[in-house]
């Protein structure tokens, strides 16, 4: 593969050779996308795990942070607002009720319909990101996101 090219590139140049009727330009886009979450989950279950969390598990606080007060959620809302499965939701809330993060309510949820709440730890102060978080952000990203918009 040429220096001069990446990975995505280099499939494209592949396809061009063997089938070079077929458009193949959509994998420089998908491919180097695909690439850049991979590096941004890699840095975020890094501080995900920092705070004894694990991926799903900051999607539900999250999720029932910004809802605002009260901060809670029946799993139904829960599954809908995360965009997994309902068994996702009861995995991700099984996980939470075992740990330091458990969301109030968490022992009811057996009841449909019940609703999960935000620890009460979390349902004051800042919702930002940790610094710590913020300084592994790659250079340039937030701005380009804003520019984006």
């Amino acid at each position: 593969m040429d220096d001069h090219h990446d990975h995505a590139q280099h499939v494209v140049d592949q396809w061009a050779a063997v089938r070079p009727e077929l458009d193949a330009s959509p994998v420089l886009v998908i491919g180097r996308l695909h690439r850049v979450a991979l590096a941004l989950t890699t840095e975020l279950v890094k501080v995900y795990n920092a705070h004894g969390l694990g991926e799903g598990d900051f999607d539900v606080l999250a999720t029932l942070r910004r809802t605002g007060e009260p901060y809670e959620l029946t799993p139904t809302q829960l599954m809908d607002q995360t965009m997994v499965t309902s068994g996702a939701v009861t995995k991700r809330l099984d996980r939470l009720g075992a740990g330091a993060h458990r969301p109030r309510g968490t022992r009811a949820l057996r009841q449909r319909g019940t609703p999960a709440r935000a620890p009460d730890d979390h349902r004051t102060g800042d919702a930002r990101p940790p610094a710590r978080q913020a300084r592994g952000t790659p250079r340039g990203l937030t701005g380009q996101a804003r520019e984006a918009t």
